[in-house]
Parts: C-alpha cells; sequence; structure tokens
C-alpha cells in the first residue's frame, strides 16, 4: 500500500481504496461528512430575502428568496405551495426558492402571510 502523508500528515491516497477522506479518513466513496455538514444545518437567519436576477441565465428574470432556515424537504415543500400561489415555475436549490418570472411583491406578501419574515432585497 503507497501513501503520501499531506500537508497535515494525513492519508491522501490509498492503492486500496483510493483517495480517502481527510477528516474521516475513509474512502472517499463511503465518506459521509459533506453530506452530514450539509443535511445538519440548515442555511439562512430566518429572514427570507426576496430579490430578482437576470445574470447567468439567457436574459430571463428570475424571483429569488433566500435566507430561510429550513431544511431541503422543508425547503422544496415551500417551494411547492410558492409556485403554485404564484402560478409559475421554479426550484429550490441549494437553499434558495428560484421562481421563473418577476414575482417580487406577490412572493414578499404570501411569505409575510404564512408567518415568515420577509423583505425585499437588491435593487
Amino acid at each position: 500500500m503507497a501513501t503520501r502523508p499531506s500537508a497535515g500528515g494525513g492519508l491522501v491516497y490509498s492503492t486500496d481504496a483510493g483517495r480517502m477522506c481527510p477528516a474521516c479518513r475513509q474512502p472517499v466513496a463511503q465518506c459521509r461528512c459533506a453530506a452530514l455538514a450539509a443535511e445538519a444545518a440548515p442555511r439562512g437567519d430566518g429572514v427570507a430575502r426576496v430579490s430578482r436576477e437576470t445574470k447567468g441565465r439567457g436574459g430571463k428574470t428570475v424571483t429569488l428568496v433566500r435566507g430561510l432556515a429550513l431544511d431541503a424537504d422543508a425547503l422544496a415543500a415551500l417551494g411547492k405551495r410558492l409556485r403554485t400561489h404564484c402560478g409559475t415555475g421554479g426550484t429550490a436549490r441549494d437553499g434558495v426558492l428560484e421562481l421563473q418570472g418577476d414575482h417580487r411583491d406577490r412572493v414578499l406578501d404570501w411569505l409575510v402571510k404564512e408567518g415568515f419574515t420577509a423583505k425585499r432585497a437588491g435593487g
């Protein structure tokens, strides 16, 4: 078995298992460190920030909702209800709700009615 120590002295590569996770020292295919960290702490401070964005989307306008401290399943469920309310498509990606089109005012009103703290962000 050939190994090469990293700067911190941990195992980086094993000929038996391939690449190794530096945190748990398990093969990367069996490592659960990143998945556990992502599941453990929902992102956000509880204040929903509603903004509009067009950059990097081929000129299409997208309404973004950031800052909700919800896990992935709850965020997806909230996104489904919000898309139904606005009558549009969208997705929940990386802790951010994306709605197709400019629905900032409608989203702000709906979030406040649902009991969330929400404010407009951006220009």
